[in-house]
């Protein structure tokens, strides 16, 4: 059923990475749900002014704004080093847990504590760049 999949190194870690990316964005988004509940904000109303309410909103607001570049970054990454691409995809969206749980706090200074997922983000973006230069002018 996998037929050559199989034979490509590291290839489970790019859909065990889709998975994962998946799962933290259904949690964030299943965390704001909850605070809709908790600080009473309803339907359509995107932010409060209850602040504690908006910072779950921006937490996951702020990770649907970054979702698109990332998978792009990772798709194209994957295809050439598979095993990189899901670790920097990994480091990403570990640090996206970190980043709302911080601003889940209600101090907005305390999502930095997720910044380090830009190591995974630069990681891929830099990889991408220099393939790209690799292959159009022999970087």
């Amino acid at each position: 059923m996998l037929g050559q999949l199989q034979e490509i190194p590291y290839v489970g870690y790019v859909y065990l990475a889709v998975v994962y990316t998946v799962l933290m964005n259904f949690y964030l988004s299943h965390n704001v749900m909850k605070a809709r509940k908790k600080f009473d904000v309803k339907y359509p109303t995107m932010y409060s002014s209850d602040d504690r309410f908006n910072c779950y909103q921006r937490a996951h607001q702020n990770t649907l704004e970054y979702i698109p570049y990332v998978i792009i970054l990772f798709v194209a990454c994957a295809i050439s080093w598979p095993l990189f691409a899901s670790i920097c995809q990994a480091i990403w969206v570990t640090s996206r847990f970190v980043y709302a749980h911080g601003y889940y706090t209600g101090d907005p200074q305390k999502r930095m504590r997720g910044v380090f997922g830009y190591i995974g983000f630069l990681g891929m973006l830099l990889y991408n760049l220099y393939v790209g230069l690799k292959l159009v002018i022999g970087f």
